[in-house]
């Protein structure tokens, strides 16, 4: 009676895997879910920058690289290798005065990066879907504010490279995959 029991308990196991399994069959899990599966690599050549700071381009393409192989299964590799190309250019960067102190030195300021990114294959097809109408068809608009207070130690710097990350992880987070 017992091994009849068991022998029965693991045939409706089995049974119950198998079924869940084809069930599931188109489904993925993870980040391959949610980017294209028709492009395996990339190639992030080093972001132009229209500003005077020095090393933001490529301060914002080294944040790229880091999020999209660490947050997708796209690998960067190089020009002659990649399925598509990602490339951008730092538009502006501003920073504001929020508040001075009774010297009407700076205490509280933002820092905005203003990003313009592009995603292509090697046909030249549009793969990231436009942001802004105001932009080329291809062209996606990135904005990120920081802020900064130079009295707690903070610099233009901390909060730069505050804003870089926020960009990289919105430049990836446009990169999922939306149909066109």
């Amino acid at each position: 009676m017992k091994r009849s029991y068991s022998r029965s308990l693991r045939l409706a196991v089995v049974a119950c895997t198998v079924v869940s399994t084809i069930g599931c069959a188109g489904y993925q899990i993870g980040s391959r879910s949610l980017f294209r599966n028709d492009v395996q690599t990339i190639h992030v050549p080093i972001f132009k920058s229209d500003t005077l700071r020095r090393n933001l381009g490529e301060w914002l393409t080294e944040a790229v690289v880091k999020e999209i192989e660490q947050q997708s299964h796209y690998k960067v590799v190089a020009a002659v290798d990649a399925d598509s190309l990602l490339s951008g250019r730092v538009l502006s960067e501003t920073k504001h005065v929020l508040a001075e102190n009774l010297n009407d030195e700076p205490r509280n300021l933002d820092v905005n990066l203003y990003v313009e990114v592009e995603w292509r294959d090697r046909a030249g097809n549009a793969l990231m879907q436009r942001v802004s109408i105001a932009l080329p068809s291809a062209a996606v608009s990135v904005n990120e504010k920081s802020n900064f207070i130079p009295e707690a130690g903070q610099s233009m710097v901390t909060a730069q490279q505050e804003a870089i990350r926020a960009i990289a992880r919105r430049v990836v987070q446009e990169m999922e995959y939306t149909p066109l």
